[in-house]
């Protein structure tokens, strides 16, 4: 069975000049204060990220960050944290778009994070 990896796509230059939709597990502990107190799961993300941006692409991250109420955003639930933290990974500035859904603007070589997936309305129900 032949396996067709990601990697394969951006040596093959299929991802140059393509959106590229990550979903990523960025879900992090954080302190009272909302400062991350372990980022593992992003550090594990940016190998990926790093491919898709080498290789041409537009990149759209997203995540969710603990168990917000659907349709109900609250600041607590944001993942701008996360895009502090990736844009120090990866020395380069991360984007947080927040309302997403109906499309977001990123160009190739860029990357954006999208933001908590869980706060839109339709996640629990893959709608």
């Amino acid at each position: 069975m032949n396996v067709l990896r990601f990697s394969d796509l951006c040596a093959q230059g299929k991802a140059k000049g393509q959106r590229v939709f990550i979903r990523a597990d960025l879900n992090v502990p954080q302190d009272a204060d909302g400062r991350i107190t372990e980022d593992t799961r992003i550090r594990a993300s940016v190998p990926c990220i790093q491919q898709a941006l080498d290789a041409g692409a537009a990149v759209m991250v997203t995540s969710h960050l603990g168990r917000p109420t659907e349709g109900e955003f609250k600041p607590a639930d944001s993942l701008a944290p996360v895009a502090r933290r990736l844009s120090e990974l990866l020395g380069r500035e991360v984007p947080l778009v927040a309302d997403w859904v109906n499309g977001v603007q990123v160009q190739p070589g860029q990357v954006v994070l999208l933001e908590n997936c869980r706060v839109n309305k339709g996640e629990k129900k893959n709608d």
